[in-house]
């Protein structure tokens, strides 16, 4: 286990991948991983969130920024922040390369990585075809047996012909139907005011998120206006009718 403690060392230096321990063991590896793309999102483009069901990788997990700023915003942003009743633990992953062996299981300490090359090389040509097959986007686009609703004419059909006046419910639609109410809670407690998030089992899609007042709503609203679960579900929101 020490090249995983390893991966989380306090003194390594800045990187676009970050190392997340201390995660909840229960949650199942698919939705581990949307709402961890579905919480950094906010911080910058993610080329990729890593999270494995093996025993030694249970409660870690890495996600993957396009560049060092996002990584950095995320790691002091949600260090701690209570992830499924569990707070994160978030540091900068050791190297780039260290990050991509653990993940297909090729990593040992670096004295000892000669005689492991041709192995490793076979065992991760062998993981970016399972990554192809099961990526975060190809999970999104129909591993859930649902089709993606398209937009804008699917979401716009269901806008409310009279809008309602501004209000402090805020009405959420064209969500993906693997959302669920802590994924909403973690995206839309970000802004001041936050009170719940009401989902309705009956009707998958949408979702009712309160604040404090219209003010604190309205704020939430304008930011995460056509936020982006999957790639093919920007939130459609509006004010709920009273």
């Amino acid at each position: 286990m020490s090249e995983v403690v390893n991966a989380g060392a306090a003194d390594n230096p800045q990187n676009n991948t970050i190392y997340i321990n201390n995660l909840n063991e229960k949650i199942k590896i698919d939705e581990l991983k949307k709402s961890l793309h579905a919480v950094f999102t906010q911080f910058g483009k993610i080329l990729e969130v890593l999270a494995f069901k093996t025993l030694k990788h249970k409660g870690q997990a890495w996600v993957v920024f396009e560049d060092v700023s996002s990584a950095s915003n995320a790691l002091r942003q949600m260090q701690g922040f209570p992830f499924y009743d569990k707070p994160m633990r978030i540091q900068y992953a050791k190297t780039k390369s260290d990050i991509i062996a653990k993940a297909d299981g090729t990593f040992v300490p670096r004295e000892k990585r000669k005689r492991h090359d041709e192995k490793g090389k076979k065992r991760k040509d062998q993981h970016d075809a399972n990554l192809a097959g099961v990526g975060i986007n190809s999970a999104y686009s129909g591993a859930y047996g649902a089709p993606a609703m398209p937009y804008p004419g699917g979401a716009k059909s269901m806008v409310p012909e009279a809008p309602a006046p501004p209000n402090n419910i805020l009405f959420i639609q064209n969500l993906p139907t693997e959302t669920t109410p802590m994924m909403l809670q973690m995206l839309f407690l970000q802004y001041p005011g936050f009170k719940e998030v009401r989902m309705v089992e009956t009707k998958p899609g949408i979702a009712f998120v309160e604040y404090g007042d219209e003010m604190q709503s309205t704020v939430a609203m304008q930011a995460l206006q056509g936020f982006k679960i999957t790639p093919q579900n920007p939130m459609l929101i509006t004010y709920a009718k009273k």
